[in-house]
This record gives C-alpha cells, sequence and structure tokens, in this order.
C-alpha cells in the first residue's frame, strides 16, 4: 500500500527550481529564494496566484541577523498577497522538515498547491558564528566554546565506530577517504555543485596541507562545506500540465532520537532506522526496489553509517558497500550520484529541498550529465543533529 492507496489522494512533484550552491557573495536570501521560487511555478507550469500555502526550510540560528523571512517568498509576485506562508526548522533537515509539512498540509485537504523552499545564506558570516550557529543543533555543545564544531561530534561518532566494529571494518580512515572520492567525482556533472574537481582517493585518503585534519580522524575532505544556496518544489494534488512529468511521492518517515547524547547509541543511528522503515513501508516497498538514494553526508561517516541504517549491509558492514561497488553510478544502488552534501554543498535549510529537486531530475530523466539510466524509484534521506531529527521520503516516476 502506497501513500495514494492509505490517504486517498496523490501528492506529486510538479515544478521545481535549484541555484547553484556555493559562495554566493552577489546573492541575498530574498532573492535565492526569489530565483527558485519563480523557476519552480514556472516549471509546474501554474500562476502564483493557484499556491494555497508556502512552507519556507531556513535553520539560520544566528548567521543572519533577519530571522522572520517567511514572508520573503511573497516578493515572486503580487498574486501571492496573503498567502499563507511559515518558516520550518529542524536544523540541518529544515528542508525536508518543510517538504513534510506541505505535504501533511495536500494531505488534510488544507490545500491542492503547496510551495516548498528551502534556503541558507552561511558564507558571509565569520567561521565562530557559523561553527556556534550550528552547535546549537546539539544538546551538549549548545552554546559551548569549540575549536572542532560539529565536525568534533560526528569525529566522536567515528571514534566510537571504529572502536566497536574496528577489527572487522579495515583502516577507517581509507574507508572514509572512497567515500568522499566517489562523492567529489560524482560533484563534477552537477552544475549546482559548490566543489567541481575529483580529487581522487589518495588525495582524499591522506592527511597533507592541503587535506589538514579538521578533527581526528576526519579531514577536511571528510566534511561539507559552508555553502549558499536555495532550491524550491511545487506539490500538488493532481498534474498541472508543468514543463516535464510529475514525480510522485510514495511514502515517507520522519523519526526523531533523544537529544542528549548519553541516551543514544552513537553508532546505531536508531531514529535514522525507523524513518527509513516508516517510508519504506509507507511506499510499500523495499531497498531492492530503490534505483538511487540521495542521503545526508554532512561528513563521510554520516554516509557510511547510512548504508546500515537504510539496511543495505548489517552494522559494522557499511564498508562492504564500496567494496562491492553497490552504492557507485553503475552499482545496484547508487548513493548521492550528485555528489551529496560533501561536493554539491550543505546550505542547511535548503540541503532537504534540493535532494527532492535532484530526485525528480532524475526520476523525469533531466538531471544531465548527472542522469542515470532510466531510474523509476529513488529515497530522499535528510537528517538534523548527529541522527537526531530524521526525515526519508520514497519518490517514483509516474
Amino acid at each position: 500500500m502506497g501513500l495514494k492507496e492509505q490517504f486517498g489522494k496523490d501528492v506529486l512533484l510538479t515544478g521545481w527550481g535549484h541555484s547553484r550552491f556555493g559562495r554566493l557573495t552577489d546573492e541575498t536570501l530574498e532573492s535565492l529564494i526569489v530565483q527558485v521560487a519563480t523557476e519552480a511555478i514556472g516549471n509546474a507550469g501554474i500562476e502564483p496566484g493557484q499556491i494555497d500555502e508556502v512552507y519556507l526550510g531556513q535553520f539560520n540560528s544566528g548567521m543572519m541577523p533577519l530571522a522572520f523571512p517567511s514572508s520573503l517568498a511573497l516578493q515572486v509576485s503580487e498574486q501571492l498577497a496573503n498567502v499563507p506562508s511559515t518558516r520550518v526548522e529542524n536544523a540541518c533537515a529544515s528542508g525536508s522538515a518543510a517538504f513534510q509539512q506541505g505535504t501533511k498540509s495536500l494531505l488534510a485537504g488544507s490545500a491542492k498547491t503547496v510551495l516548498v523552499i528551502g534556503a541558507e545564506k552561511m558564507t558571509h558570516a565569520g567561521a565562530d558564528v557559523v561553527g556556534a550557529a550550528l552547535l546549537g543543533a546539539d544538546y551538549d555543545m549548545a552554546g559551548k566554546a569549540s575549536t572542532t564544531g560539529f565536525t568534533g561530534l560526528f569525529a566522536e561518532v567515528a571514534k566510537h565506530y571504529e572502536k566497536r566494529y574496528g577489527a572487522g571494518v579495515g583502516n577507517l580512515g581509507d574507508i572514509l577517504g572512497t567515500i568522499a572520492a566517489k562523492n567529489h567525482r560524482n560533484g563534477v556533472d552537477n552544475p549546482y555543485a559548490q566543489l567541481r574537481k575529483d580529487l581522487g582517493e589518495d588525495f582524499c585518503r591522506t592527511v597533507s596541507d592541503k587535506n589538514p585534519l579538521v578533527a581526528d580522524p576526519l579531514r577536511r575532505t571528510d566534511c561539507s562545506p559552508v555553502s549558499d544556496g536555495a532550491a524550491a518544489v511545487v506539490l500538488s494534488v493532481s498534474p498541472t500540465g508543468g514543463v516535464t512529468a510529475p514525480v510522485r511521492l510514495a511514502g515517507f518517515g520522519h523519526a526523531n532520537d533523544f537529544f542528549p547524547a548519553e541516551r543514544r547509541d552513537p553508532t546505531a543511528f536508531n531514529a535514522t532506522r525507523a524513518s527509513w522503515q516508516r517510508a519504506l513501508a509507507m511506499a510499500g516497498v523495499g531497498l531492492e526496489d530503490l534505483d538511487f538514494a540521495e542521503v545526508h553526508d554532512c561528513f563521510t561517516i554520516a554516509e557510511l553509517l547510512m548504508y546500515e541504517a537504510m539496511g543495505l549491509t548489517e552494522p559494522g558492514q557499511g564498508s562492504r558497500a564500496l567494496a562491492e561497488g553497490w552504492v557507485y553510478k553503475d552499482g545496484k544502488l547508487p548513493v548521492n550520484v550528485s555528489g551529496g552534501l560533501k561536493a554539491k554543498g550543505h546550505p542547511v535549510g535548503a540541503t532537504g529541498v534540493s535532494q527532492h529537486v535532484i530526485a525528480a531530475m532524475q526520476l523525469t530523466g533531466t538531471a544531465g550529465d548527472m542522469q542515470l539510466a532510466n531510474p523509476r524509484r529513488a529515497a530522499v534521506q535528510n537528517m538534523g543533529g548527529v541522527g537526531i531529527a530524521n526525515y526519508v521520503s520514497v519518490l517514483e516516476a509516474v
């Protein structure tokens, strides 16, 4: 049973827009929002006045003085005057949180067409400001001084993983370097990506002046960059006659874990696993039915753990997905063909919406150089904090 059978109506992605990700000094939060929203509405083949609600995913947390951006999308057109618009925040999962809120409005019948936007401006802020803002998404470190920021938190995850599974894992640093190299290689083909250079495995596996340790064992190439960017998608209950065929939301899942680190297994990502199980169950499919996945690789250790949380391998065996070629572009379940957060960039509030847009492009054959051969079904996974807020969507070609 899929979402349509469960709720009696379709949720369709009928239009989308995506900005370039990176250090966008000539753009403002407003200009990025207007750009992608205008593109998404046009791509959907509708007028702005047909939008019933707007949801904006944005984290901010002090990175910008403007902390009330929900009405910025109304700048697209006079037709959007008085349209309900809400900012949604759930750390690095803010974009997918906005996507699911838009979905629920459609399922509740309070809207027939919803505009979902994810956007973030980060690069103008100093490293200390960005670091403190991101640490606000951690129960134990919020408001505390740190020289390694969120990288340090995921470095601890890597250390716990190596301690628990090291004997059967091999060299964890090399495994993480392989993930980084894969995603950098994929990012070359993504015109929206911030980092479009194939760095190779040797560079990504080696500590050097150009690839220093940020927080042992994570090197610079194990970390997603600070980014500006935005993405938008129009959600509708029926086709809108857009530029491309629509994409169907077949299922979704959301799960939150306990906030204090002492209440979580640092290597299990239990709530992430629950969000995968809920989305796949709603869609009535298994991993074997997916053609690709876009997952939250804020750090390479997160992607490794994602292989295990989604059920691709048993705990402690995530490296098999690399060794046996499963997650490469020509493998049985390509992961992060876009380059992921690692190469595409991670403008926090934009990430979840970007993942949905990239997946929709793949499923409609409009992904350009990123395009896989005739994919029909995909999963998107977006995470806030260290496995705290977790969202998964299953999307299908119509």
